[in-house]
């Protein structure tokens, strides 16, 4: 279970107030924001916004595949994969071509995934319980 603050966009001071609260993982993060009524309470408690504590919760749901890091979830997002729910249906051959555009024009991560690694990201995914709730 990765630290909080290995999820792509909680900086120090971010992870620093989770932390307060009670979140050192990504793991409590998606137990304690990972529906609607949890995000809610932890916005309250925190201060961020629902939108922003989503976002978290589904970098984190998507590093529960192995092999996928703050940077590769980053790099999902951007091409349209939010969630393990999203990953399982997706097409190994298209996901990596679009990422490779993706980061083309974003610079999102230095070394791109190769087709056998989304390959492995998806099988992974099918193997687990979505986390999310929306």
């Amino acid at each position: 279970m990765p630290s909080i603050d290995a999820v792509e966009g909680i900086g120090q001071r971010t992870a620093t107030k989770l932390r307060k609260n009670g979140i050192r993982t990504t793991d409590a993060l998606l137990r304690r924001a990972g529906d609607r009524k949890g995000r809610r309470k932890l916005a309250a408690e925190t201060g961020f916004t629902e939108k922003q504590l989503l976002e978290w919760v589904n970098r984190s749901d998507l590093m529960r595949c192995k092999g996928i890091g703050g940077e590769y979830s980053d790099l999902l997002e951007s091409a349209g994969v939010d969630t393990i729910k999203e990953l399982r249906r997706r097409n190994a051959a298209s996901l990596t071509n679009k990422m490779v555009e993706i980061n083309e024009k974003k610079k999102l991560v230095r070394r791109l995934p190769t087709e056998s690694m989304v390959s492995r990201w998806i099988e992974s995914a099918k193997g687990l319980e979505p986390s999310v709730k929306h």
